[in-house]
């Protein structure tokens, strides 16, 4: 599946885009993930939004990136989300790789710094991520911290 990719920060996002990027993700870490947590944490607005459209305009992947020194020291990718609708087409890996291209265009190569839920640990190391400190609970399922040199 071929997505298109728009990177927008905060103050460009459509209503829509907004909405729809809520709604994903309210979708998958709150009701699917069973995790009652305030999503909507202030940090939105200091983000770049990464959305993949499906050829029909539907939100399919997502991810807001961050510069160094807002949520880490490092540049940081979050909320990296696919919807339940389009998993098993690879898209995650896409996202990522987005991702970790977007931080580079936006704000130069750098490290990249993630909080990633532990059953992911392989998924991101494919990606040059590595494990930083020890792990940690948030909102009851286990995480670390991971740097892209």
């Amino acid at each position: 599946m071929t997505l298109t990719w728009i990177l927008k920060p905060f103050a460009n996002l459509t209503l829509t885009e907004l909405y729809a990027l809520l709604q994903l993700r309210s979708e998958v870490f709150v009701v699917e993930q069973t995790c009652p947590f305030q999503d909507i944490d202030g940090l939105d607005q200091a983000a770049h939004h990464l959305l993949g459209l499906t050829p029909t305009g539907e939100l399919a992947a997502y991810t807001r990136l961050f510069a160094a020194g807002i949520t880490y020291p490092e540049a940081s990718i979050g909320r990296v989300v696919v919807s339940p609708r389009y998993r098993r087409y690879g898209l995650g890996r896409e996202l990522l790789h987005q991702s970790i291209a977007a931080v580079s265009q936006q704000f130069g190569p750098q490290p990249i710094q993630i909080g990633a839920q532990l059953y992911l640990q392989a998924f991101y190391e494919g990606f040059g991520f590595r494990q930083v400190g020890d792990g940690y609970l948030e909102d009851d399922i286990p995480h670390i911290h991971m740097v892209r040199a």
